[in-house]
């Protein structure tokens, strides 16, 4: 029965990411994309915890922290690139 819960789970999981991609394709607007992209990561770490509890194994739990790890330097360097345009700003005045 509750493997049976799970696997609903990770199916409406799964569903919700293909939106998602949808959203990534079509958004209106760049911010859209950004936080589609990062609804994307925090279902993929939804699937995992799910798929982790399925075979009842805790070693997946690193892998959940890496993916939260990832997804927020990802959004955090898409806000920065719409908001000034650059990821990576070189001073010309300590240019060596």
């Amino acid at each position: 029965m509750v493997k049976t819960i799970i696997i609903i789970a990770l199916i409406v999981v799964v569903l919700s990411m293909l939106a998602m991609f949808i959203r990534i394709i079509k958004g209106p607007t760049l911010p859209d994309r950004v936080l589609a992209l990062d609804a994307i990561g925090l279902q993929l770490m939804a699937c995992v915890a799910l798929y982790s509890v399925f075979i009842g194994s805790q070693y997946l739990l690193v892998v959940i922290l890496l993916i939260g790890i990832l997804a927020f330097l990802g959004t955090a360097v898409f806000s920065k690139f719409i908001d000034k345009g650059k990821v990576i700003e070189r001073d010309s005045k300590n240019h060596h």
